[in-house]
């Protein structure tokens, strides 16, 4: 290539840049990501509710543990047939559908009045959150252009967090403004009933917000609809590139041009599941499997154990949340700028340096004559170490798996990719978050973290060698 050329490229891509319009890509992006916000929120809400859940349902550990835990059954369903539908009806479409089911999973997981009708209410939100977790990600890195791609789609992760605080922190007033959860509060209801209510401002905003963004300019060309998309990339890109990025797109699709299916996760010759298929059910259980949810939801417990007073641990909690904030933020600068995998990586060694210290705290510890475990001079350090694994854990695998699965597929397979993927994210979730107890009461605290300590281990290796850095690709450079 000649100076003249490269002279000419040079300007194609200045004025290319110069058209993009890059606050439009970010606030629809933003608008996106509230998808992420009930994601958390919805999540974080039952924390306040169980006393509430206990005394209206009239319902025994088990009732209670299954009303909490019901929402996680359609978290896996939702995650699953979102990514299948969204190749079907588009990704805004099933975005719409999961703030339509937010809405009607807040109003009427305050308004139950028996066990069933609750969790069947719960169960419809964890299609919600199922829907969001997937196809949040999926939306922002197919309208997002590669160099500032992981950015946007990190946002994500925080809005997730901030979901989770909000929920606490609402709780927290709604309780302490009515005397208690069980207390009366507007309306002369229960404010237990009001927690879930609050959800349903959110979930407005993000359905009125969603009528204004456009549909993915991928799945446009997927199923045929040039012009369109034609229109999108155009408003997203300028005029320069949107023609040459419509043509791109469309030559990364099968050969036949046939929609979208999951028959496509398989060679067309082998019959072998492909490995970028393999690739993303790995990213997507060992995000789960470093243990991440039992620091979450057993966190109180933990501390409390620790020696801890009650108010301290709701403090460690919300610490714990400026801290994974914190941690976003720095992957949000630096993810487009190092890659996705240097932060993989330092989050797994990370995760498993603190979870180790973690184990030789409790495995230290003494007990009580009625079993508790007291960490006594261990506590500071088991505290230390929990906020550390939380930062690497926020800085990496929280953030940069969701944004791996969003752009990791190629175009054909990102649908059904993701459906795979989402499916065994929260099939580990539930069998992370099901199985703590058991193993605490069996094992102990110690062997318990050594498995997720051990798992972190597992994790590095599996990044080392065997996942493909995606920085600055375009999606149609994704291979299988």
């Amino acid at each position: 290539m000649d100076a003249d050329q490269l002279e000419s490229n040079s300007l194609v891509c200045e004025q290319e840049t110069q058209e993009e319009n890059k606050l439009f890509i970010v606030i629809i992006s933003c608008i996106a990501a509230i998808g992420g916000f009930l994601f958390g929120f919805d999540s974080g809400v039952i924390n306040g509710t169980v006393d509430g859940l206990k005394v209206a349902f009239s319902a025994d550990d088990i009732g209670t543990g299954f009303n909490v835990a019901s929402m996680l059954l359609g978290c896996a369903v939702g995650a699953f047939f979102a990514g299948k539908l969204s190749d079907i009806y588009g990704r805004k479409n099933i975005l719409l559908l999961s703030a339509v089911f937010f809405l009607i999973s807040a109003w009427g997981s305050g308004a139950s009045e028996v066990s069933l009708e609750f969790v069947l209410y719960r169960i419809l939100g964890g299609l919600a959150v199922g829907a969001a977790s997937v196809m949040t990600p999926a939306y922002i890195s197919e309208i997002a252009p590669a160099r500032y791609r992981g950015t946007l789609t990190s946002i994500q992760q925080i809005a997730i967090i901030l979901g989770l605080f909000s929920a606490f922190i609402s709780n927290y007033l709604l309780a302490s403004y009515a005397g208690g959860s069980m207390a009366k509060l507007w309306l002369d209801i229960d404010a237990w009933r009001w927690m879930f209510w609050i959800e349903i401002a959110p979930a407005t905003i993000f359905f009125v917000g969603l009528l204004m963004i456009p549909e993915s300019p991928r799945f446009l060309v997927a199923n045929q609809k040039k012009k369109q998309a034609l229109a999108v990339l155009s408003k997203l890109y300028g005029q320069v590139s949107s023609q040459k990025k419509v043509d791109e797109i469309e030559q990364s699709l099968a050969a036949d041009k046939h929609k979208p299916s999951l028959s496509d996760l398989k060679h067309k010759h082998t019959g072998k599941i492909k490995k970028v298929v393999w690739i993303g059910i790995g990213l997507a259980m060992l995000q789960q499997l470093v243990g991440i949810n039992v620091v979450f939801y057993y966190g109180s417990v933990l501390w409390q154990a620790a020696g801890f007073s009650e108010s301290d641990a709701l403090m460690i909690n919300i610490i714990s949340g400026f801290v994974s904030i914190f941690a976003c933020l720095i992957t949000i600068v630096y993810i487009d700028k190092l890659g996705r995998k240097p932060f993989l990586l330092l989050g797994s060694l990370g995760m498993a340096i603190t979870l180790s210290i973690m184990v030789y705290a409790f495995a230290n510890a003494e007990q009580d004559i009625h079993g508790q475990l007291q960490l006594g001079e261990y506590g500071l350090l088991a505290l230390i170490a929990a906020n550390v694994y939380v930062f690497f854990f926020n800085m990496s695998w929280g953030p940069v798996m969701w944004v791996m699965l969003g752009e990791m597929f190629p175009n054909q397979i990102r649908g059904s990719g993701l459906a795979v993927s989402g499916l065994a994210q929260w099939g580990a979730n539930f069998v992370i978050t099901m199985s703590f107890p058991v193993l605490l009461a069996s094992y102990g605290l110690a062997f318990s973290y050594s498995l997720y300590a051990g798992f972190s281990v597992v994790s590095f290796a599996f990044v080392y060698y065997v996942v493909r850095e995606t920085k600055g690709l375009e999606l149609e450079q994704m291979s299988d």
